[in-house]
């Protein structure tokens, strides 16, 4: 067992980490600020700034901590289709992962407890399980997109796909994990297949099934970055991808923290769910 650590001791660590790391930010940056031979396919990637030898420095803490001010005071104004505040395209990323993800947790909950309460089906889809688990979840957008026509509905359906497997494998290894005393005794009080399933086999499997929940809905914020650069529109993808278009590196960077916290919270509030379900025998 680890030893209780102090809050205000490593609160301190982290600042002092923290502070390292801003440093070691400020001096390279103020050490990049000269020009540089630009590379043709760097040029043909990044576009006209770049192929006319423009560049744009890497911005210092300050200047990103003064953008992130200048963005946080506004994070809601809409000036077109093309120009909205930071807020709703973060609004717009957590509505799509909210949508997939309880998509995934409609089928991926049932059906573990399907596979999870019968070696036989288990044994039989497990193959196909393995198969398309480790197919990344963007080689189903272009289907997605040449099917539904739709790009924010494909964007909910790669969420969908990618937090679909977490919640399945850990939901169908919480119910078989379930001790078969416990079963034996719900057999012997004669306690329907679905009373068993409901009062001794979702009590004991809850922390897997969480834990499989928390999984899925990282993966499922990490994923939408990447399918929203695809479809464009909104989005904090989209919005990170129209940026880089714009050279705007301070907004990437400002993005990827926001990005961070996001998926921070999002984990925290899974986690504070799993521990109202745990248990101690």
């Amino acid at each position: 067992m680890h030893k209780a650590v102090s809050t205000w001791r490593a609160g301190l660590l982290a600042l002092a980490f923290l502070a390292g790391f801003l440093a070691l930010w400020e001096a390279a940056a103020t050490r990049g600020g000269g020009t540089a031979t630009v590379d043709p396919e760097y040029a043909a990637l990044v576009g006209q700034a770049a192929a006319t030898g423009g560049q744009t420095p890497f911005p210092r803490p300050g200047a990103v901590g003064a953008r992130l001010w200048e963005l946080v005071k506004d994070p809601f104004y809409v000036r077109g289709p093309n120009d909205q505040g930071v807020g709703i395209q973060v609004a717009y990323s957590l509505l799509r992962v909210t949508a997939g993800f309880v998509l995934a947790a409609l089928v991926a909950v049932p059906f573990g407890f399907l596979i999870g309460m019968s070696p036989l089906l288990n044994a039989a889809l497990n193959p196909f399980i393995q198969v398309l688990r480790p197919v990344s979840p963007l080689a189903w957008m272009p289907l997605a997109l040449y099917t539904i026509k739709d790009s924010a509905i494909s964007a909910i359906f790669v969420i969908f796909i990618c937090a679909l497997w977490p919640m399945l494998l850990n939901t169908a290894f919480g119910v078989a994990s379930v001790r078969r005393e416990w079963l034996n005794v719900a057999r012997t009080l004669e306690a329907g297949t679905l009373k068993t399933a409901w009062r001794v086999i979702l009590p004991a499997a809850a922390p897997t099934i969480l834990t499989g929940m928390r999984i899925s809905i990282g993966i499922a914020w990490l994923v939408i970055v990447a399918a929203e650069m695809l479809v464009g529109g909104t989005g904090i993808g989209y919005w990170v991808w129209n940026q880089w278009n714009n050279l705007s590196l301070a907004d990437i960077v400002i993005a990827i923290l926001l990005i961070g916290l996001v998926g921070l919270l999002l984990d925290r509030a899974l986690g504070a769910v799993a521990r109202l379900v745990a248990w101690q025998e």
